[in-house]
């Protein structure tokens, strides 16, 4: 077939990372002994002239973040314990102290990449044809590390994309306490983690079917205390095994006033200290006609990537889970937006080179997998992969795929599932659907247009995408040309 009769309509919208806007994080200045010294050092400050220090830090910070002498005061509290008796000190030296214990993180420094879009949860105050996105996008600060943050936008009835300015704050949100754990799960992933001797199962014995982190540490710790002769080196690393697995499921929230260009999802686990990358987020329906939003991500620790889940109703509340059973590993996990004869789906790639196909009863666990599509073309022989959630059209699934040819090059281009029975390749486009153009290639990894996924509007496919791993771009394209140039199988 020809890919000629594929024309993509670039957008003017280029998404460029900005590095103002940054991020009040908690800033560590070294030993606890060099903590401190800059603790007594504050204290030894005279009391008048405390107030004039305080005065110069916020004249200069207070117009980049919101409710500083908050994050002053909550950042006192979490350093000042077994350095300072607080009682007796004053307000402007607790706000002092707890500045010097924090920094600014430039959220997008390197990079602003790899988008998702989905249909924004409120639809009111359109114009006819229109549609509200939200966007999610990868960004890239110092230290190469990566999170999630995002962007409202709309498509007009014509097609053309409008993505709103954010403003300039950021924060993150705050934790829910003592989220539910479900025993059975846990047992599940620990046996998978090679966390299932003995202290383990003892442990474990101490809960019920559904216990709280609280419960869970408790438990921890009387087995601990339990250990005839102490804890051995092998107690110590399941203990540190449960714990881990634990603290990689969690629930947090934003403010409702809170604008959604101001929401960040920074990295707050050991298997995220170094990166949440490639959010595929998706509007999943439910058997009971409501809508939740899921997203897949790779959660990376520096040496060792892990797939996992993040669902939320609202983007308000985001709830953490880490992926259970042998399929879930690897990079590029995409879920179907829907059930299919009753059973959920995703798309995945295991072994970096072939993307695959799988199927569970729970969304939450996923056990076996089929290959689906291998390295066919030339433009894609070192490599496919997905481009994000399946997107479903009268003619099929549409998915889009990414290929990595000569030179490391990266392209888009696309196949088509049977609607009932996603087993079946029913068209796939021999040539690529966008390749970077002069303009595109140059970055921070060259040669690179990738996506996370695309949004159905009508006719046209909305794809935003990332260039040279740097910026992010918009296309629009129409899926009856996609169609049309598809080989069939």
């Amino acid at each position: 077939m020809n890919n000629s009769l594929i024309h993509i309509v670039r957008s003017p919208v280029i998404l460029a990372p900005d590095q103002s806007r940054v991020l009040l994080r908690p800033f560590i200045p070294g030993t606890a002994a060099k903590s401190a010294r800059i603790v007594a050092s504050v204290m030894a400050v005279p009391e008048e002239r405390v107030g004039v220090l305080l005065h110069e830090v916020e004249s200069e910070f207070a117009p980049r973040h919101q409710h500083l002498r908050e994050r002053f005061l909550q950042r006192f509290k979490q350093v000042s314990v077994g350095l300072v008796a607080s009682a007796d000190l004053s307000e402007a030296r607790r706000l002092l102290i707890g500045a010097y214990f924090l920094a600014e993180y430039s959220l997008e420094s390197a990079a602003l990449f790899n988008p998702s879009i989905v249909p924004h949860p409120d639809q009111s105050g359109l114009a006819p044809g229109a549609l509200r996105f939200i966007l999610s996008l990868r960004a890239t600060g110092e230290g190469h590390i990566s999170s999630i943050t995002f962007r409202t936008g709309i498509v007009d009835s014509a097609g053309g994309i409008q993505v709103a300015d954010p403003t300039g704050f950021l924060s993150e949100p705050r934790q829910i306490p003592n989220p539910s754990y479900e025993k059975p799960l846990m047992l599940r992933k620990l046996r998978e983690m090679g966390v299932a001797g003995e202290f383990c199962r003892r442990a474990m014995n101490r809960l019920g079917d559904y216990f709280s982190l609280e419960e869970l540490r408790s438990a921890v710790a009387a087995e601990t205390a339990a250990r005839l002769g102490g804890a051995t080196h092998s107690d110590i690393q399941e203990a540190n095994g449960i714990l881990t697995l634990a603290n990689a499921n969690y629930e947090v929230c934003f403010p409702p006033e809170q604008e959604l260009s101001e929401r960040v999802l920074f990295p707050s686990t050991p298997t995220q200290s170094n990166g949440i990358e490639d959010a595929r987020f998706v509007r999943f329906a439910q058997d009971d006609g409501t809508f939740i939003y899921y997203a897949t991500f790779t959660a990376y620790d520096g040496k060792a990537i892990m797939p996992e889940l993040v669902e939320t109703p609202d983007f308000l509340r985001f709830r953490f889970i880490s992926l259970n059973g042998p399929a879930a590993q690897n990079k590029g996990m995409a879920l179907f937006p829907r059930k299919i004869n009753g059973h959920y789906c995703m798309l995945s790639r295991q072994d970096n080179e072939n993307i695959d196909l799988m199927f569970s009863d729970d969304v939450h666990t996923w056990s076996e997998r089929k290959q689906l599509l291998r390295p066919e073309f030339p433009w894609e022989l070192v490599q496919i992969g997905n481009c994000g959630s399946p997107i479903e059209t009268a003619a099929g699934w549409l998915v889009l795929s990414h290929g990595v040819g000569p030179v490391r090059k990266y392209c888009i281009g696309a196949f088509l599932l049977d609607l009932a029975d996603p087993t079946k390749v029913i068209g796939r486009l021999r040539e690529p659907m966008i390749r970077p153009n002069p303009a595109e290639r140059e970055g921070y990894v060259p040669n690179v247009v990738y996506t996370c996924g695309a949004l159905l509007h009508g006719d046209d496919l909305v794809v935003p995408f990332g260039l040279a791993d740097h910026a992010t771009a918009f296309g629009t394209v129409k899926v009856a040309a996609i169609l049309a140039a598809m080989e069939r199988s």
